[in-house]
């Protein structure tokens, strides 16, 4: 995510001059799920090329999209991916002044320690070294070998994560935010794969996303060298966050679920479930990346705003 402010209002400046026009919205929009060559957006866009281009150094300029010279037929062109998929803008200072009395308490939890699963072929898991488990039996979901998974896909059931939760007693929760990359789960890759991915906090469904696709158009930016071209490359990196009114995904509301209904004080752990209901619609499985596969150098994090006590007397 780009955390934008007051505090370094050039930045703020170039970005917002970037998304000042619907041309170059809807060439982020493009490049959401893969990467695109200035003739493919002007093409999909129904704009001139040239018009394209000079969006094209507008985005680039503030860091917004990554662009990558490759050969072509004639000569070479210039591809174009997405840096970020959120953009937050902070703009009222109060509220700034006011975050920082807050504490946040963080954990990065590796996707191989998981507690407890549920799974159904497609399944597997591997490691940057290569395959960890035999392919579609969910029985070596059990092995020790596990803990090093840095990538685990599924086609039905679910992942379930103890997260500890290491908050002074009294304290008053704010927030609670979970953020890791995902896809769907088809045979090879289908970027055209819809899944409904459902994720849980203490046994209370917070919100579902229908993941749009197993994505494997390119490679992920991260995957080991010995990793399959034809098989899933990256996801998308989602965050999850409930606070005391609602519960987001990536800033937009997807459910009433609020911090009263996890009861979070009442244990020094948090259980964390991904997976899909029995009765989904799209049951497309899920992809989970760990750092060593994807587009983003991160397990599965979770962060906690809280106010502990001495700060509210």
């Amino acid at each position: 995510m780009l955390e934008l402010s007051f505090n370094d209002p050039e930045k703020l400046v170039v970005v917002a001059h970037a998304l000042s026009t619907r041309s170059r919205v809807d060439i982020l929009q493009l490049l959401i799920t893969k990467q695109l060559n200035v003739i493919e957006i002007a093409a999909l866009l129904k704009l001139p090329v040239s018009t394209v281009a000079n969006n094209i150094k507008v985005l680039e300029a503030a860091k917004l999209i990554n662009t990558e010279l490759l050969p072509a037929s004639r000569g070479a062109m210039k591809v174009c991916s997405r840096n970020y998929d959120d953009i937050h803008f902070a703009l009222n200072i109060e509220k700034a002044v006011l975050k920082e009395e807050f504490r946040v308490y963080e954990v990065e939890m590796p996707i191989g320690h998981y507690s407890d699963c549920d799974v159904s072929p497609t399944c597997g898991m591997a490691n940057s070294e290569g395959m960890l488990i035999r392919e579609d039996e969910p029985a070596s979901f059990y092995h020790p070998k596990h803990i090093s998974a840095q990538i685990i896909w599924f086609r039905k059931g679910y992942m379930e994560y103890l997260l500890p939760l290491e908050v002074p007693a009294g304290s008053r929760i704010e927030s609670l935010e979970l953020s890791m990359e995902m896809c769907s789960e088809a045979p090879n890759y289908d970027n055209n794969w819809p899944s409904d991915i459902s994720v849980w906090i203490n046994g209370v469904e917070i919100g579902m996303w229908t993941s749009p696709g197993d994505f494997g158009d390119r490679r992920g930016k991260l995957n080991p060298e010995w990793w399959y071209d034809w098989s899933t490359q990256y996801g998308l990196l989602k965050t999850w966050r409930v606070d005391n009114e609602k519960t987001t995904l990536d800033m937009v509301k997807v459910s009433e679920v609020n911090l009263g209904l996890l009861n979070l004080m009442q244990s020094h752990k948090v259980r964390l479930r991904i997976g899909i209901k029995p009765g989904a619609v799209h049951q497309g499985g899920v992809n989970l990346f760990g750092r060593q596969f994807g587009d983003h150098e991160q397990n599965i994090i979770m962060k906690v705003n809280f106010i502990p006590v001495e700060d509210e007397k």
